[in-house]
């Protein structure tokens, strides 16, 4: 058993990732924002479901412009290049990766 909202104070800079499940092939992850970021593009092997707990933020996705709020989520195909170009301070996301390529 487990809390999102818990211990879910931003770091000082950058994004925290909290593993909170591993199974299967599927990893869910929180992801805990601070405004100080830098861009860091991802261009990860896995399918990914994101969706944005609280705050806003803005991703570049294969080239577009993507914004977001609370409660917007996002699929990411796997080798979609994609990055974190701002976001709130104290955003809170959900990320689930879906290893070893789906139905």
């Amino acid at each position: 058993m487990g809390n999102l909202y818990e211990d879910a104070l931003p770091p000082v800079t950058g994004e925290r990732f909290d593993t909170l499940l591993s199974h299967q092939g599927v990893v869910i992850e929180r992801i805990v924002s601070t405004s100080k970021i830098e861009s860091q593009e991802y261009v990860q092997q896995q399918d990914e479901w994101v969706v944005l707990l609280t705050g806003e933020a803005t991703l570049a996705v294969g080239g577009r412009k993507v914004p977001l709020k609370a409660g917007d989520y996002l699929f990411l195909p796997a080798r979609t290049p994609h990055t974190v170009k701002s976001v709130s301070d104290g955003a809170l996301w959900l990320a689930v990766h879906l290893h070893g390529g789906g139905a």
